[in-house]
């Protein structure tokens, strides 16, 4: 994230960006409901773009465009009449690719040498522990995960957007 040059942008971005983390943990139900509907939203755009470059190539490229294209479309309708079922499988989803994500920091920490290698370790213990209890605790943990790591991502984001040095002005 590049922080804005003026002092009180970034403060102000920064407020509002724990206000927005602190509403998705209070709230974590209707944070991570909304943040599905939004992935619906967005797969039926990506559906429709799909649609939209067919254009060139042969038959069969076309066909396929065509078919994921579609796939996109139809799954983002399904996300956005079942939010809340969605909602179940996207957190299955999140626990494995916070699993995934963990385990290949750990290598990445593994087979580099960099200066801020127990950084990278600790990172990637803690991920893959978040990822490991998401699907452990799987479907159960469902209606709040998504929202409260959202929220505790973007707590994140105001913390360093306050603490990186300003971009000059270009």
């Amino acid at each position: 994230m590049t922080a804005p040059p003026s002092r009180s942008l970034r403060w102000l971005t920064a407020g509002l960006l724990f206000a927005a983390a602190a509403l998705s943990i209070v709230l974590p139900f209707v944070s991570a409901t909304l943040l599905t509907i939004g992935l619906g939203g967005v797969a039926i755009a990506a559906g429709v773009a799909q649609l939209l470059r067919i254009g060139g190539g042969d038959g069969r490229s076309k066909a396929f465009r065509a078919l994921s294209g579609l796939l996109y479309i139809v799954s983002g309708l399904w996300i956005l009449l079942f939010p809340v079922g969605s909602e179940v499988s996207l957190t299955l989803f999140v626990g494995l690719l916070l699993a995934f994500e963990g385990v290949m920091e750990l290598a990445g920490a593994a087979a580099g040498d960099g200066p801020a290698r127990g950084l990278v370790i600790a990172d990637g213990v803690v991920t893959a522990i978040l990822g490991g209890l998401l699907i452990a605790e799987w479907p159960s943990d469902s209606l709040w995960a998504i929202g409260t790591l959202f929220g505790v991502g973007l707590a994140f984001s105001a913390v360093n957007l306050l603490t990186s040095p300003a971009e000059p002005a270009a």
